[in-house]
């Protein structure tokens, strides 16, 4: 990195009691890319993040990607998209010391949406380095 704060990526995470595999598979087939497999894990949950294919240089473009393929899904994954626990879409950011003043935003447009599938906003920042270990 080269000290310049930019734009990364947008995970979505999904937590569900429910067994994932099959909105897993879905979202892949809507050309998804799955981080991890659905997997079921020690508290008892099922868990699964995704990324777009394509490289995108703010998060509203990739967020919409991601929703037109969760608004696109069948009666029944809608519903086990409705039950699960989590559904989060983490946006991510390398930060630095440039530029001086740095923003990106959503639209209402996309916040709407956002709200209409029942998802939530998290941000992650990513520090200029990673710390040494001792």
């Amino acid at each position: 990195m080269d000290d310049t704060i930019c734009y990364l990526n947008t995970d979505l995470e999904i937590d569900s009691l429910d067994n994932l595999t099959n909105l897993a598979s879905a979202l892949k087939a809507s050309g998804m890319w799955s981080l991890c497999e659905a997997m079921k894990g020690d508290d008892g949950l099922w868990h699964t993040r995704f990324e777009t294919n394509a490289d995108y240089n703010e998060p509203e473009p990739n967020i919409a990607a991601m929703i037109a393929a969760i608004e696109s899904l069948d009666e029944s994954l809608r519903a086990d998209w409705s039950r699960c626990s989590l559904r989060e879409f983490n946006i991510g950011y390398d930060c630095g010391s440039k530029p001086w003043a740095f923003n990106q935003g959503l639209s209402n447009e996309l916040l709407g949406r956002i709200a209409a599938i029942g998802a939530s906003l998290r941000w992650t920042l990513y520090p200029p380095e990673c710390p040494k270990s001792s």
